[in-house]
């Protein structure tokens, strides 16, 4: 399904939803605030209330369920990956590095030609 029907498809109700998970995990850490002179773990359980009741709420909102299916999709296509062996990462760490120490060495040379070209032409050598 391409995204302009899922986003057709949703329709409006979902963002309301949405906000109130963000009013609720917003209401959480001014909480944390408002009780300044409470104990500590109190303002903490404040917090923790505000994320775990706004992330509840936006798990059923049609935001949060799009964003479950994301995620189920983006682990199949993980599952799909090819990754490479010990032996290749290691074989082409090597062929980098070698590359870095010749590229390294070429223009180390070519900046010595260079400055010896310079001080022939300008005749500032000794």
């Amino acid at each position: 399904m391409a995204m302009n029907e899922q986003v057709q498809e949703q329709g409006g109700g979902g963002t309301a939803m949405t906000v109130v998970a963000a009013l609720l995990v917003l209401a959480g850490v001014a909480a944390y605030y408002v009780l300044g002179s409470s104990a500590t773990w109190l303002r903490w359980a404040a917090v923790v209330a505000g994320l775990v009741l706004g992330g509840l709420v936006f798990t059923f909102s049609a935001q949060g369920r799009a964003f479950g299916r994301f995620i189920a999709e983006a682990r199949i296509e993980l599952r799909k990956v090819i990754w490479p062996s010990k032996q290749d990462t290691w074989q082409t760490t090597a062929v980098v590095f070698g590359f870095v120490v010749i590229s390294g060495v070429f223009f180390w040379v070519l900046d010595l030609f260079l400055a010896w070209a310079t001080k022939l032409l300008s005749g500032q050598g000794g």
